[in-house]
């Protein structure tokens, strides 16, 4: 184990269908964005599936996340980031 602080980002890659089912997340909203960088704050923590999209997202002081096209992702509440958008997001999300 290496001394740097690991990121509270949680990616699982090509969740099943049954897991998606479960979490009912074709019932989300939709949330969708252009190729952009921008910071963001989650006030609660969110978890999302991307439908498209390829994405780096770096919290404040760690290492960049690369996740993008059938990831469900999970971030923390209270977490600093930046957004690099580097092929167009549309998403599901439930926020909480």
């Amino acid at each position: 184990m290496s001394n740097q602080a690991t990121t509270a980002i949680k990616i699982e890659h090509q969740p099943s269908e049954a897991r998606l089912e479960e979490l009912g997340v074709k019932g989300w909203p939709t949330w969708s964005k252009e190729v952009s960088i921008f910071p963001w704050t989650y006030d609660e923590s969110e978890t999302c599936y991307f439908l498209e999209g390829d994405v780096i997202v770096t919290p404040d002081g760690e290492q960049p996340v690369s996740m993008g096209k059938g990831d469900l992702v999970t971030f923390p509440a209270g977490m600093s980031c930046t957004w690099h958008i580097r092929g167009d997001v549309r998403k599901h999300y439930k926020f909480g």
